[in-house]
């Protein structure tokens, strides 16, 4: 069954699902199986050494897959610029382009007059309304369930969805909290027309995440995440562990950035993704790792979800 929506209509995908940006980790190989599975890949910009390595990884990608994709640019979160990384976007003429983790108005700017789709993730209500203003063709809302950077407020994604949805003309994609087919099929009857994942397709054979990592997530239950750096301002969630625990205890003290600086660089997230200690580092999760219980390939994941969600659909028209 086909599950066409005004986001598969504008990414030219045949299923609405779309990976998330996952630092350190989404590259090609990954997106690249996203893709040809029929969602669409993405590729992570900012945590590329150069804008000299982000076109290598295009070039690659193309070399994989014929299907579009994208590539995800987390400015401000990595301490860098992002005109040079986008310039290379526009060069080689990438499909779609998505922005998270702060004002995407330069992003969108550059690409104004160039034929790429504008995806940019929210956590308000607000922030979706500007993102349409300022020319994105849809907007992706997390709500507090996810992994990684989060808004700033506790609202989570079963009730942000629909509010944005109601006060928007531009498609929503939810995310935060969706792992599967019942997951994807809520979002649906939220209003959204797509969805992106992050922390499930960590837990694919594809993803280059160390194995502890991995299977750190598949161990997790509801309240095996946490929530880090609530007291600079910029909250996230994070697996629970030795090294989160330390995060949270600094935070405690409310010494501000510098005393955290050194324990929330992308250096120890790293460190973590790569070899697996979690006294050396943390990994980004949200709580839909409750329910990843596999590592499958990825074209075996989208394909069960799309499984369940057409059996619940089945099941819904009886």
């Amino acid at each position: 069954m086909e599950f066409e929506t005004r986001v598969t209509k504008l990414l030219n995908i045949k299923y609405p699902i779309i990976q998330g940006g996952l630092a350190y980790l989404a590259y090609s190989d990954l997106a690249a199986a996203v893709s040809n599975a029929g969602g669409l890949g993405q590729i992570t910009a900012m945590t590329l050494p150069s804008p000299e390595a982000l076109r290598e990884e295009i070039r690659k990608m193309k070399s994989l897959t014929d299907k579009p994709f994208g590539v995800n640019y987390a400015i401000g979160q990595h301490g860098r610029s992002y005109e040079d990384m986008v310039q290379v976007a526009i060069d080689e003429e990438v499909p779609v382009i998505s922005v998270t983790g702060g004002n995407p108005k330069g992003v969108l700017d550059m690409v104004d007059n160039h034929p790429i789709k504008k995806l940019v993730l929210v956590a308000a209500r607000r922030q979706a309304k500007k993102a349409e203003e300022l020319g994105a063709d849809a907007v992706m809302v997390v709500g507090q369930e996810g992994g990684g950077h989060l808004g700033r407020s506790d609202v989570g994604t079963f009730i942000l969805t629909p509010q944005v949805v109601d006060h928007i003309s531009i498609p929503v994609i939810a995310s935060g909290g969706i792992a599967d087919g019942r997951g994807f099929m809520a979002a649906l009857s939220l209003g959204a027309e797509g969805i992106e994942m992050g922390t499930r397709f960590i837990a694919t054979k594809e993803c280059l995440a160390h194995d502890n990592y991995k299977q750190a997530i598949l161990n997790a239950e509801e309240e095996d995440t946490t929530v880090i750096k609530r007291s600079i301002g910029a909250p996230a969630r994070v697996l629970k562990g030795p090294f989160a625990e330390k995060i949270l205890e600094i935070e405690k003290q409310q010494q501000g950035y510098e005393s955290l600086k050194d324990y929330i660089s992308g250096k120890v997230n790293h460190h973590y993704i790569q070899e697996g200690d979690d006294t050396e580092g943390f990994g980004w999760a949200g709580q839909s790792a409750a329910r990843i219980h596999d590592v499958p390939t990825v074209e075996s994941l989208i394909q069960s979800l799309i499984k369940e969600a057409t059996e619940i659909r089945e099941q819904w028209a009886k």
